[in-house]
C-alpha cells in the first residue's frame, strides 16, 4: 500500500509538472527605443499617480517626460527645461499627480507643474544650500515631503514652512519611501540603519539595523502595514510599521539571496503591489512582501544573451503596466519593454490528436491511480463484478 500511495503521488506530480514549469518562464524582450541620441545621465524617475506618463531626471539638470504605456513613441515625449546644470538625483509624484519635487546637488530642490508644464525653485532652498539632496518623497496626505542629503541630513518640506531639519545622522540618506494610506515614511542609510519617520515629524531609529549597507526601501502594499529594504550583500528585512505609534515599529526576519548574481542597487513598485529590485548586473527580481516570495524576473544571463551592450548598462527606473509587462530605462536612455513569454503550439492534426488523447486519458489515469491505491474500492467492484455474473447466470440457466 506505501508503494501504492507513492506510485500515485509520483505520477500526479509528474502530470502537473508543466503546470509549475509554466510559472518560471523567463519575459520576452524588445528594445523600444532611446530617449536620446547621446547617453541621457538618467539618475531616477517615476510613473505618474495616473500611470499615464513617467517623469525622469539626470545628470546637468536633465527632465524629460514620456508616455508610460508607449515609451517607445517619441512623438509623446514632453522636452522640459529646468535651467538648471546641476545634476538631479531623485523624483517623486504628489499623491494626486498634479505636480512633482524634483532633489538635485548644491541644495537643489524643484517642483514640476503638470498644468504648464513648468519647472520652478520651490520655497526655502537657502535652508539646504550647498547640500546634494539624494531622496525624496511625500506622504499620502500631500501635506508635507521629506528630502534626505547625502551628509545623511534629512528634511521636511512643505511650500509654507519651506525647509525643516528633521534629523541628522553620519551617512548618506539612500533612500526615502512614505506608506500610501498612512502618514508615515521609511528612511534607509548607508551606515546608520533604518529609520520610520511618525505623523509628527519625528524620526525612530530602528534598532540591530546599523551593521547593513541599505541602498533603498519601498512601501509597496497600501494595504500591508510593512515596508521593505534593500541592503549591498543581496540583503533585505521587512519594516514592520506601528501606524499609531511610530516609535515602535520594528523589522522583521533579514533574509539573504546568495544564490543571486550582483547586487542590489535600488527598487522602485511594482505590479500588484509588489517591489521591483534593480540588481547590477543587470537584472531584476520581483519581491511579493505579502507572500515574502523573491523570484527572478530577467536574470543578467538572459539579458546579456540578449544584447551584450545594453547588459553592461545600469537601470535607472523599472515599471509595470501588467504582471510581467512593463519597461526598463537604462541610465543611458534605452527604453526595454518585457512581456511574458509565449509558448507557441504548432497546430497540426498530429498535434491536435495528441492533446486530445491527454485531455482523454489524463482523468481515466488519476481515477485508475485513486482505485490502485484505494482496497474499499477495489472490493466493492469485486462485489459489483460477482452480482453481475451471477445474474448473468441466473438468467441462463
Amino acid at each position: 500500500m506505501r508503494v501504492r500511495s507513492t506510485m500515485c503521488i509520483f505520477m500526479l506530480l509528474i502530470l502537473l509538472m508543466p503546470t509549475i514549469l509554466a510559472e518560471d518562464n523567463n519575459v520576452e524582450l524588445t528594445l523600444e527605443s532611446s530617449i536620446t541620441d547621446e547617453d541621457a545621465g538618467i539618475t531616477s524617475a517615476e510613473v505618474s499617480p495616473n500611470q499615464k506618463t513617467v517623469l525622469m531626471v539626470g545628470l546637468d539638470g536633465f527632465v524629460h517626460l514620456i508616455s508610460a504605456k508607449n515609451p517607445g513613441d517619441r512623438t509623446l515625449d514632453i522636452e522640459l527645461n529646468s535651467g538648471r546644470q546641476n545634476n538631479f538625483n531623485d523624483v517623486a509624484w504628489h499623491p494626486r499627480g498634479e505636480a512633482a519635487l524634483i532633489a538635485g546637488d548644491l541644495g537643489t530642490a524643484m517642483r514640476y507643474e503638470k498644468v504648464d508644464h513648468g519647472i520652478t525653485v520651490v520655497n526655502g532652498t537657502g535652508a539646504v544650500l550647498g547640500r546634494n539632496l539624494t531622496s525624496v518623497d511625500w506622504r499620502s496626505a500631500g501635506d508635507y515631503s521629506y528630502f534626505g542629503a547625502e551628509d545623511g541630513s534629512l528634511w521636511r518640506f512643505s511650500e509654507g514652512t519651506g525647509f525643516v531639519l528633521v534629523d541628522t545622522v553620519n551617512s548618506e540618506i539612500t533612500g526615502i519611501s512614505c506608506h500610501k494610506n498612512h502618514d508615515i515614511c521609511v528612511v534607509s542609510t548607508l551606515a546608520d540603519g533604518l529609520g520610520v519617520i511618525g505623523q509628527t515629524h519625528n524620526i525612530s531609529w530602528l534598532s540591530g539595523t546599523k551593521t547593513d549597507t541599505w541602498v533603498d526601501v519601498d512601501c509597496p502594499d497600501s494595504q500591508l502595514n510593512e515596508c521593505v529594504a534593500y541592503g549591498s550583500g543581496l540583503r533585505l528585512i521587512p519594516i514592520l510599521l506601528n501606524t499609531i505609534d511610530h516609535s515602535k515599529s520594528d523589522t522583521g526576519e533579514l533574509v539573504q539571496y546568495p544564490s543571486l548574481t550582483g547586487d542590489f542597487i535600488a527598487t522602485s513598485s511594482g505590479y500588484g503591489s509588489t517591489s521591483m529590485i534593480q540588481i547590477a548586473p543587470f537584472a531584476t527580481v520581483r519581491y511579493d512582501s505579502l507572500e515574502n516570495i523573491a523570484k527572478v524576473q530577467i536574470s543578467s544571463e538572459q539579458m546579456l544573451e540578449w544584447d551584450s551592450v545594453i547588459a553592461g548598462r545600469q537601470i535607472a527606473y523599472v515599471w509595470e503596466t501588467g504582471f510581467d509587462d512593463g519597461f526598463i530605462l537604462t541610465t543611458n536612455g534605452n527604453v526595454i519593454s518585457f512581456e511574458p513569454m509565449l509558448v507557441e503550439i504548432d497546430n497540426t492534426i498530429l498535434t491536435t490528436i495528441i492533446l486530445i488523447a491527454v485531455t482523454v486519458s489524463v482523468p481515466g489515469v488519476i481515477l485508475g491511480l485513486i482505485y490502485m491505491s484505494s482496497p474499499s474500492l477495489q472490493k466493492k467492484y469485486l462485489s459489483f463484478r460477482r452480482k453481475s455474473r451471477k445474474k448473468k447466470s441466473n438468467k441462463n440457466s
